[in-house]
């Protein structure tokens, strides 16, 4: 670390150090109020009185004391809660903007609740987004007692709730739900063809829960409504023939961090051939092409039980970060279509896209957000860049005492799984409760199998049988529970000690606590530390540990299996140089990861632009901003509709075939820029003429019934989704020496003096 760096960091530190203590000392002020003698009665009153203050212009800021106060009194008469000093001080970081960081267990629920009060006060609404529906319904029902004593109305939004119900919910002082879901409502509002079919109300301050996989791991997840699907056809299994038929090195060659695959000449010339098509890359074959890519990264990249399972008969995508079977996610439809012919199914298109946007995009709508996690100080650099938000760390209630042992590094992967299932055993013979974390649906399974032929009772907790997850993670912390995962059991997963029997909890805890073993990295060390996060709850013991094999993906990206084949054994290796290495490792590709978002956000950024300028316009026609007739109304608003789809369409399909443009050296984002650039600019015209004519051609009618008629119609039912595009994002030239190529050649290059490699 350099001295600016180091200078930077303990000017950070400073500022957080003062922070919490201005944050202390106003805890103190609240904890010290004494608002015990008050009845009820009282307390109400002031809570008008804080109210009617809040709407009068006070400024909030003003207001803090009295109203956590009321919260810290409200919090104890009805739900026996008394707030920690800890959560107080996060309370406040949270009303001031900020990115907290909390332990697991030490209370984030309650800690919303202040601020959601006060600024709930203004009368402008607040939301609380949650991870899923069932912890929006939970946190609803669990907090609600406080925000009604207190005379505030709080609601949750369910997926599948009708419009009536979401708006009623909507309009409450507080509301939780899942940010996929406000989105998909924010969505339904933009093709509103009236203002009472839309949802919600002006966006004013959001409260972000488990706020590093929102704003950083599903920021850039496009949410789509569309009209309804269609059949995509036969013609991908074809391409999914052709591309089994192409053979790795031979026919194509995969880009540095194998996230990409590409055709050399041996390859597009046996795919000529096998199409009968002649020179792929002519203008005229461009969909041939396009349709061979996608065939070629389904069969090469998609790994059935790692990236998807087949269930029912359909393909379900797994969500990389939580491990779990990633709910309306779609892939972009011609590679859904490939990965659905690889598999032998059949597939439907996404259908006609009316509105998209990603959740960063959504998010940003919110005039003020804040947010909280376990896992933030390491990308508090991502935070700030994307955000403008600082990271705040809450100390503990208690402090954590568990342990984390170094990492256990193998040189192949079969000795790493004979060294699982030996400390997995002896672990387990002493009754002390284990949670293994594994890397897919493939390698959960597989070591559940080791585990039996060891004699190893064990549950295993995968997508595939994701409806068993409440009650395996209730027991996961009894005595001599082994619990085989995917990052399921990672965020969001509270482990009780003894399953919540104070009995048996004490006696697990004399045991030493839970045992947490990760089998392998992940490119982030936050989703490492939400695995940890699992043991040591509030001051509870418990030790974690990872088994590494320089097999494991992250480092097969980095071609270091290759180096390490004649230097197989079945014991760890004794370098602890290593270990630094391997969190090396995970921060440049960490820092690989921003850079690429960075990157990736100059395509998405002017799309938001010109969707935002368009609808800015679409809105005050709805809410009545210009004189219009009925039909002058009816008839700009489809208009507008119609060709914002129509400019998604030709979006999507630039973008999907932008990246052959740096075959020409031209910037296929300064490309992709220009081509949308002019498209966009021709809708004014487009929106205008068409008005225009069909306004002559109703005559002035306001008949719906006319207007039906002459097809200005909205889509009969739609249906919303996640588009899970990140296979289609790294566009980086084959062979050109790009960030990716230049830190994976550092990363070899510092490896190499470990082991004493010559050649690496």
């Amino acid at each position: 670390m350099n001295a600016a760096v180091r200078l930077a960091q303990k000017i950070r530190d400073r500022d957080t150090r003062h922070k919490l203590e201005s944050y202390r000392d106003k805890a103190g002020l609240i904890r010290g109020r004494n608002l015990e003698a008050w009845d009820d009665k009282r307390l109400q009153a002031e809570s008008l009185r804080l109210k009617q203050q809040a709407q009068s212009g006070t400024p909030l800021d003003e207001l803090l004391v009295d109203a956590y106060a009321l919260v810290f009194e409200a919090a104890k008469r009805k739900l026996g809660l008394r707030p920690y000093e800890v959560q107080i001080m996060a309370a406040i970081a949270l009303h001031e903007g900020f990115l907290i960081e909390q332990h697991t267990g030490e209370g984030k629920t309650l800690s919303a609740v202040m601020p959601a009060y006060l600024n709930a006060l203004t009368g402008a609404g607040v939301h609380v987004l949650t991870f899923n529906d069932y912890l929006a319904n939970r946190d609803a029902e669990w907090m609600g007692p406080i925000y009604r004593f207190l005379g505030l109305t709080v609601q949750s939004v369910q997926a599948g709730m009708s419009l009536s119900e979401k708006r009623e919910a909507y309009a409450a002082d507080i509301t939780y739900v899942t940010a996929k879901e406000a989105g998909f409502d924010y969505l339904r509002d933009t093709i509103a063809l009236d203002e009472a079919d839309t949802a919600h109300r002006p966006f004013r301050y959001v409260i972000v829960d488990e706020a590093d996989s929102l704003l950083l791991d599903e920021a850039r997840v496009p949410l789509v409504i569309a009209g309804e699907p269609g059949s995509s056809g036969s013609d991908g299994i074809r391409f999914a023939e052709v591309a089994r038929q192409l053979a790795q090195e031979e026919h194509y060659d995969f880009d540095e961090f194998k996230r990409n695959v590409y055709l050399n000449e041996a390859g597009a010339a046996r795919a000529e051939s096998l199409l009968g098509c002649g020179n792929l890359y002519e203008s005229r074959n461009s969909h041939l092409l396009s349709s061979l890519n996608c065939a070629l990264h389904a069969e090469a990249l998609l790994r059935r039980d790692v990236d998807y399972i087949v269930r029912n008969g359909r393909i379900e995508l797994i969500d990389e970060y939580t491990g779990r079977v990633a709910e309306n996610r779609h892939l972009p439809d011609g590679l859904q279509a490939a990965l659905a012919a690889k598999e032998g199914l059949q597939s439907r298109d996404g259908g006609n896209i009316l509105g998209t946007i990603t959740l960063q995009h959504f998010l940003s709508l919110y005039p003020k957000i804040c947010g909280m996690t376990a896992t933030a100080r390491v990308s508090a650099m991502e935070f700030e860049a994307i955000y403008g938000l600082q990271v705040v760390p809450i100390p503990p209630n208690r402090p954590n005492i568990r342990i984390d042992h170094p990492h256990r590094i193998y040189t192949h992967k079969e000795a790493k799984l004979k060294a699982l299932v030996q400390e997995i055993s002896s672990v387990h013979a002493a009754g002390r409760p284990i949670l293994i974390g594994t890397s897919s649906v493939e390698e959960s399974d597989r070591l559940a199998k080791a585990l039996a032929a060891a004699d190893v009772p064990c549950h295993v907790l995968n997508a595939k049988n994701d409806a068993e997850e409440a009650e395996i993670i209730a027991k996961a912390g009894e005595i001599g529970a082994v619990t085989v995962s995917t990052n399921m059991a990672g965020r969001g997963v509270d482990i009780r000690l003894g399953g919540g029997d104070p009995a048996q909890a004490e006696a697990v805890a004399k045991l030493g606590g839970l045992y947490v073993i990760g089998t392998h990295v992940h490119d982030s060390v936050r989703i490492d530390d939400q695995l940890r996060g699992r043991s040591g709850r509030q001051g509870d013991p418990g030790a974690s540990v990872f088994f590494v094999s320089l097999e494991d993906e992250l480092f097969l990206r980095f071609g270091i299996d290759k180096a390490i084949r004649e230097l197989r054994q079945d014991e760890a290796l004794e370098e602890s140089v290593l270990v630094g290495k391997i969190a090396h490792l995970q921060r440049v590709v960490m820092g690989q990861n921003f850079h690429l978002r960075l990157e990736l956000n100059r395509y998405s950024d002017m799309v938001e632009e010109q969707r935002r300028i368009l609808y800015g316009e679409r809105f005050g026609i709805l809410q009545g901003e210009k004189p219009m007739s009925p039909s002058e109304r009816r008839v700009r608003l489809y208009y507008i509709d119609k060709f914002w789809a129509d400019h998604l369409a030709y979006v999507a399909y630039i973008r999907e075939g932008i990246h052959l443009t740096s075959l020409a050296n031209r910037n296929p984002i300064d490309e992709f820029h220009a081509q949308i650039i002019q498209a966009y600019e021709q809708i004014p015209a487009k929106i205008n003429r068409e008005t225009a004519n069909m306004l002559a051609r109703l005559g002035g009618s306001n008949d719906p019934a006319k207007w039906e008629e002459f097809g200005l119609k909205t889509p009969s039912s739609t249906w919303t989704y996640i588009i899970n595009d990140q296979y289609m994002e790294y566009l980086q030239k084959p062979g050109s020496w790009g960030p990716g190529t230049i830190i994976a050649y550092w990363i070899r290059k510092l490896l190499r003096p470990v082991f004493g490699w010559a050649k690496l």
